[in-house]
């Protein structure tokens, strides 16, 4: 539930807190003092669009911050949505600000963590659902329809597997008219896939071949320095004129000679004749490298013509030898999966039966839910709303079959109306009034506040066009819906307001030459003094107060 709410510098709210309760909290006040602000406030706390000219005269930016607690049943689904968005969870609370500048641009945070206003809407659909005029209007649209439905009747597994089954049929569609397609383009790409492969296949290209092949061309390219480069080494460490083995010998000579005076010395005349053999060990091996060494100027202009190739390739097909080799394979398979594509387009056709067949059951499934949930909700909400005044009224909700399978399965949802008895039942949008859209919207409310996954309703408006006895029943019907669920209503009535669990007065005052509002919550003789200003007007009367305080009274006692 809304916890607590605090607005700065929006348009006439300077400075305003409110610390909410449970149950059923009423907002009062005159015209004009505030409360439709108050209702705007909260709607940006469901990501609603922010207006340019919200800020307060004179201040740059206005800020709404409210601070929920979330209901035990919705724990784990408001985890989950703050989780897949990467914000912070906050267990069983969470904390949302935003900031509007002037021109419009908005900040947004939830728990801390900036984030984005559409965010915001996805987690506030299930914290706050706001019934103004605007939402009752919303009841002639038939696809709000079906969501209601399906709200009441807890199919939200039946409508995933119908949105599953539907996506899985949609693309055994796609698959089988891709693999059938246009004849003449599938011989064209079969041409431009055997051009393209007879090029790599002739290539016959090996993994790390260009590496190997420009190892050999800078060998080839050098041939003749390198072979005097080892035979001069060779002829320097044994065959030339004072070369180095027979310094090395002549040293291990002399160390022998004097070696039995110290025989310290035996350990180096040992290493000495080591390094002696690997002297002729290299001279050797430069020797045999020398001979090699020659040059070969066909060699040569064959592996710079191999290179060549593989290089055009590479630059076609990935860059490497093995994104060449990669891009056949790949070329292959295509070809032959076009090539046999009407074996192919027999088995996708029975993938697609299947999964017509399986949508269509998932569809059924779903119209059976719906046509006993809406016979069910029909009932409930048609004893509601007789009791709003609309006693004579007939509401029947209508499920027929839509021209074609959906995503949202097979049928088309309407609430249907017969203002009177006797009348047939027709769409609300071609009968009901303003003051029906709102009785009728409150019968659904109060019939799905069990079944909806939202912590908190608003109802602002709820009481356009009603008085009296209806005025009585309204009040006893939102009373019914905050046993279930946080409820914040701005009204106008006293019948309404007497039902408070908590009540605050909307007051609008002149300070220091500026337009102020103020919220204050009532107690007992100041709740009785607003009903009473509400029945009779500005001036209170002591039969409008004993009225107040009776209204209080029964209201309590029910």
């Amino acid at each position: 539930m809304l916890r607590h709410l605090r607005v700065t510098n929006f348009a006439i709210l300077s400075d305003v807190a409110i610390d909410l309760g449970p149950g059923l909290n009423v907002l009062t006040g005159e015209t004009g003092a505030g409360k439709s602000l108050i209702v705007d406030a909260v709607s940006l706390l469901r990501g609603g669009r922010a207006s340019s000219d919200i800020p307060r005269a004179g201040t740059d930016e206005a800020v709404v911050e409210a601070m929920f607690d979330v209901p035990a049943d919705l724990v784990a689904q408001t985890a989950a949505i703050l989780d897949e968005a990467g914000l912070p969870e906050g267990g069983d609370e969470v904390c949302v600000r935003r900031v509007i500048s002037r021109g419009g641009k908005s900040r947004t945070y939830i728990n801390g963590a900036l984030t984005t206003a559409a965010r915001l809407a996805a987690l506030g659909a299930h914290l706050i659902d706001l019934s103004g005029q605007h939402q009752h209007q919303s009841l002639v649209d038939p696809r709000r329809h079906r969501m209601l439905v399906d709200a009441f009747a807890g199919s939200d597994a039946a409508v995933a597997a119908m949105a599953e089954a539907y996506a899985a049929l949609a693309e055994a569609r796609g698959n089988l008219e891709a693999a059938l397609g246009d004849p003449a383009a599938r011989a064209d790409r079969l041409d431009y896939l055997d051009f393209q492969l007879a090029e790599i296949e002739a290539a016959n290209l090996s993994p790390g071949e260009d590496e190997n092949l420009a190892t050999e061309l800078s060998r080839l390219a050098a041939a003749d320095k390198l072979e005097t480069a080892a035979r001069l080494a060779e002829s320097l460490l044994y065959s030339g004129d004072a070369a180095a083995a027979d310094h090395i010998g002549r040293a291990s000579r002399e160390l022998v000679r004097v070696a039995d005076s110290d025989p310290a010395l035996a350990a180096i005349v040992t290493e000495i004749d080591e390094a002696s053999a690997l002297c002729e060990d290299a001279a050797r091996a430069l020797a045999d490298y020398a001979d090699r060494i020659t040059g070969d100027p066909d060699r040569l202009a064959e592996v710079q013509d191999r290179l060549d190739q593989i290089a055009r390739l590479s630059r076609k097909h990935g860059g490497t030898v093995a994104a060449v080799i990669a891009r056949g394979e790949a070329l292959a398979r295509e070809r032959a999966e076009l090539s046999d594509s009407e074996g192919r387009a027999e088995d996708l056709r029975r993938a697609l039966e299947s999964a017509r067949k399986n949508a269509e059951a998932k569809a059924a499934a779903l119209t059976k839910i719906r046509r006993r949930a809406a016979g069910k909700l029909c009932a409930e909400a048609g004893r509601a709303i007789a009791e709003l005044g609309m006693a004579n009224a007939a509401l029947a909700i209508a499920v027929e079959p839509k021209n074609q399978l959906s995503e949202t399965g097979a049928d088309h949802v309407e609430i249907l109306l017969a203002a009177n008895r006797g009348e047939a039942q027709k769409p609300l949008a071609r009968i009901a009034s303003g003051g029906e859209l709102s009785r009728i919207m409150l019968a659904l409310k109060l019939s799905l506040r069990r079944a909806d996954d939202v912590a908190t309703y608003v109802f602002d408006e709820v009481d356009t066009g009603i008085g009296g006895a209806t005025a009585d029943a309204v009040g006893r019907q939102i009373r019914a819906v905050a046993d279930a669920r946080q409820v914040i209503c701005v009204t106008h009535l006293p019948q309404i307001a007497a039902f408070a669990d908590a009540h605050f007065q909307v007051a609008k005052l002149e300070h220091k030459g500026r337009t102020e509002t103020l919220v204050a919550r009532l107690e007992d003789g100041d709740r009785a003094m607003e009903l009473a200003r509400m029945l009779g007007g500005a001036r209170v009367t002591a039969r409008a107060r004993a009225h107040a305080d009776e209204m209080l009274a029964a209201a309590r006692a029910r």
